[in-house]
């Protein structure tokens, strides 16, 4: 997969940055994925910073909102899944124990969207296209190629989303301390779910986080690191599937990075 037209519903559509300093996190992104940038004004003072790969959006970049800084919520990585209907999706969300944090609205001619937060914490947005797709580009370098929740209660999450987006759900090492959630949408793998690392402290509530496909991981986190990142989990093999690595970026903002096994 690269060249992405249209995105089927239920399909990971848009990764969108939540920063408190949307100049220097575009700068890091920019630099370490060779990202382009077309600055979009979305009033008087905000702007929307929508990052390009061959001249195709890939993902974007906002500056938090006071009122998001004050109740404490740090930067972050938004997870967009399409859908054919927002106010359908949101209605569908509450009725599967899901709750709307912000109701659906309309973002100018792109789409419409609205912010949900499944029965088990994690945050996430839904999106009606209009004019805007969602990511042009998918399975690249440079270009989002995974989506991974980590929650404390998987059997809640995994019964939610199924029923929520149609999705396919196979769980191997079940039986281990660590068993992994395949996420699929008409047959080819979309997503993943992971029980919440028992080093994270209680009070960080589930959550998505993007994987960003890249040439060499390993390079990769040099560079971020470089730039002011750090490595939450170093460089590490998956037998017959890639090597990855999490990386907080200099913000806060937590994204991993992926390059898939020859």
């Amino acid at each position: 997969m690269a060249d992405v037209d249209s995105l089927p519903p239920g399909s990971f559509c848009w990764p969108e940055l939540a920063t408190t300093d949307r100049k220097s996190g575009v700068a890091f992104y920019r630099d370490l994925f060779g990202w382009a940038v077309d600055d979009q004004p979305i009033g008087p003072e905000d702007i929307y910073s929508m990052f390009k790969l061959r001249g195709r959006e890939v993902a974007a970049a906002y500056t938090m909102r006071a009122d998001e800084r004050q109740m404490g919520i740090p930067p972050h990585w938004n997870t967009y899944v399409s859908v054919k209907n927002a106010d359908e999706a949101a209605k569908r969300a509450q009725e599967l124990g899901g709750k709307i944090v912000v109701p659906p609205f309309d973002v100018m001619d792109a789409g419409r969207m609205a912010v949900l937060q499944d029965p088990t914490g994690a945050f996430f947005q839904v999106w009606q296209a209009n004019k805007h797709v969602g990511t042009k580009v998918q399975g690249e370098a440079g270009a989002l190629c995974w989506t991974e929740l980590a929650t404390r209660d998987t059997k809640a999450a995994e019964t939610f989303y199924t029923q929520f987006f149609g999705w396919s759900a196979k769980t191997g090492n079940a039986d281990s301390t660590m068993p992994y959630t395949e996420f699929s949408l008409g047959g080819r793998g979309i997503g993943g779910m992971m029980p919440m690392p028992a080093m994270v402290p209680a009070q960080v509530p589930a959550y998505w986080m993007p994987y960003f496909q890249v040439a060499d991981v390993n390079a990769t986190v040099d560079k971020a690191t470089k730039s002011g990142a750090s490595t939450v989990v170093p460089p590490t093999d998956m037998a017959n599937v890639g090597r990855f690595a999490v990386i907080t970026d200099p913000q806060g903002a937590i994204f991993a990075a992926f390059t898939p096994a020859r």
